[in-house]
């Protein structure tokens, strides 16, 4: 239980120290454009970080395009982020995972829930990437709780591509993080729009799979409690 509310602890004041740090990132988009070829790498780091400590990933997506261009911006923020997204997946689970599953373990809706989620890993994954509407950086987290096995959860970190490359085009258009940074918003052309359709739908799709799944084990589970007793 300690275990647990340290965790807690520790997400809340990262979460807070995130939403600080955004104002940060004209000023490390500058710097690392100053760094020459250790640029990328400078980048790469300091987005892997950023999504660990909770930094709104939008914001450092659009100066990656304002930055790099679209092909070598899309390039590093799918590396960076996905680098980011394992390492808060990790921390999860070997914080916090044992001490969920021994709290939660009488619960059969969770034990459920769980199954189902490991079960349909990659899927679920996928679908939780492409939708809008589930936070990244906390979704990192949150899926280190799960069964969902870590190999899964790196490929189905492709989920991130049709966000990406909307995010970093539409840095490389304005090519001005300032300007991104004081709140201009994104071009809601065809792309944005189709980008948002498809997050939708995975929303609806994954929220049918993991309520369909977990109702499946939830019987199988119930049912196993009362061939037991």
């Amino acid at each position: 239980m300690a275990r647990v509310l340290l965790v807690v602890i520790v997400a809340a004041v990262l979460l807070f120290a995130g939403r600080s740090a955004a104002a940060l990132v004209p000023a490390f988009a500058d710097w690392v454009e100053r760094l020459g070829v250790w640029g990328p790498v400078a980048f790469v780091a300091g987005y892997a970080v950023a999504t660990v400590a909770f930094v709104p990933g939008s914001l450092l997506t659009l100066a990656a395009g304002a930055a790099f261009g679209l092909v070598e911006g899309t390039t590093l923020v799918l590396v960076a982020a996905t680098l980011g997204a394992a390492a808060a997946f990790l921390i999860a689970r070997y914080l916090a995972r044992a001490s969920v599953e021994r709290r939660l373990a009488g619960n059969p809706r969770f034990v459920a829930l769980d199954r189902a989620v490991g079960a349909q890993g990659r899927r679920i994954v996928f679908l939780l990437r492409l939708s809008p509407l589930f936070p990244f950086n906390l979704l990192n987290y949150a899926l280190g709780l799960t069964r969902v096995r870590f190999a899964d959860y790196l490929v189905a970190s492709i989920g991130m591509v049709p966000g990406t490359v909307l995010y970093v085009y539409s840095g490389a258009v304005a090519g001005d993080v300032a300007r991104l940074a004081a709140g201009s918003s994104l071009p809601r052309g065809a792309a944005y729009w189709a980008v948002t359709a498809i997050g939708l739908l995975a929303t609806l799709v994954v929220t049918t799979l993991v309520a369909r799944t977990a109702r499946r084990a939830l019987l199988e589970v119930t049912d196993g409690h009362a061939s037991s007793g």
